[in-house]
């Protein structure tokens, strides 16, 4: 009798990078690097915001959410990838496969949201400077932020058991460091056409239309910016969004370039490197891009600093 739904699989094998044996300590060491970057901008980040009267505010409120994003992101990927760099054993259980998958759509998908989200505030500070304090309320930041995590909960958990309530009897190889939907979804021993639309369709909501929105903010933007009179206001006005802007080009433009192309260009090999840079290199970014640019954080960190001495001292 046929069974549907049924897994044969018990483990997948991540080939990550094992054919590049002689790259293998390289690697790692970059990676760590990275990881522990991410992991100690984005909690200083998280400490800042959180102790610094100064940074109380909707800006600094979805920055909050953003670091917290990255540290999640990066770490439902990095801490796996950096044991199979120095192992021989390249399993995982298919159940964590499943795990890891939701969790990296999660994040993925709630950064993609809290992005426009955060371009909507710019957008409301510089566009409607009087209006803000009443638009971008503590109840309305916090309904946005939710939002956010509810998109991502929702196609997380969606994607990954869509996917993995599909059978899994044939190879359980993949030519990936992570368990990413398409290099998982061809394991499938069905036909998998309708996952692959559900896929394509998602992609184009979660990404193409938050970067619509984005960009339609910036314009808004820009075009206000253009008309202030003083040069100093139009300065300040920039720099408030530059550290946003670059990170939505850096997320934005690796995922595009990841995530949306025709399936007979898909390569497996351009495909990890991509994904080195969105899983690991980026997020360890992010903390440096917002704390070089910013004013506000790096007067924080001097105070927090300062207080931690006195403390210590004390």
């Amino acid at each position: 009798m046929e069974k549907e739904n049924w897994t044969c699989l018990t483990e997948i094998v991540l080939l990550g990078f094992s054919d590049f044996q002689s790259m293998r300590e390289i690697l790692f060491f970059l990676i760590l690097i990275s990881y522990l970057m991410s992991l100690i901008g984005n909690s200083l980040i998280l400490i800042l915001t959180i102790f610094s009267p100064t940074l109380h505010n909707p800006m600094y409120f979805f920055l909050w959410n953003l670091s917290f994003l990255e540290i999640g992101y990066t770490s439902s990927i990095s801490p796996k990838m950096l044991v199979n760099l120095l192992s021989d054993n390249q399993n995982i259980y298919f159940w964590g496969c499943g795990c890891q998958m939701c969790f990296f759509i999660l994040f993925g998908i709630t950064e993609c949201c809290l992005l426009c989200v955060m371009a909507y505030d710019r957008y409301v500070a510089i566009c409607k400077p009087l209006q803000y304090p009443y638009i971008m309320n503590f109840r309305e930041c916090a309904k946005l932020a939710a939002a956010s995590w509810v998109i991502g909960v929702s196609v997380g958990l969606g994607q990954s058991i869509s996917i993995f309530t599909l059978p899994f009897c044939g190879s359980n190889r993949i030519n990936h460091f992570f368990c990413d939907l398409m290099p998982v979804l061809r394991l499938a021993s069905t036909n998998t056409y309708e996952n692959e639309l559900a896929i394509a369709a998602i992609t184009v909501l979660v990404i193409l239309v938050p970067l619509l929105l984005i960009l339609i903010s910036y314009i808004l933007i820009i075009s206000t910016i253009l008309t202030m009179p003083l040069a100093k206001s139009r300065n300040k006005a920039f720099s408030t969004c530059s550290s946003h802007l670059t990170v939505v080009c850096i997320f934005f433009g690796t995922a595009i370039s990841t995530y949306i192309h025709p399936s007979s260009e898909y390569s497996m090999d351009s495909s990890r490197f991509l994904a080195l840079l969105y899983t690991v290199v980026t997020p360890g970014l992010n903390p440096i891009i917002y704390s070089l640019r910013n004013k506000e954080i790096k007067a924080a960190f001097k105070k927090y600093i300062v207080r931690k001495q006195i403390l210590f001292v004390g």
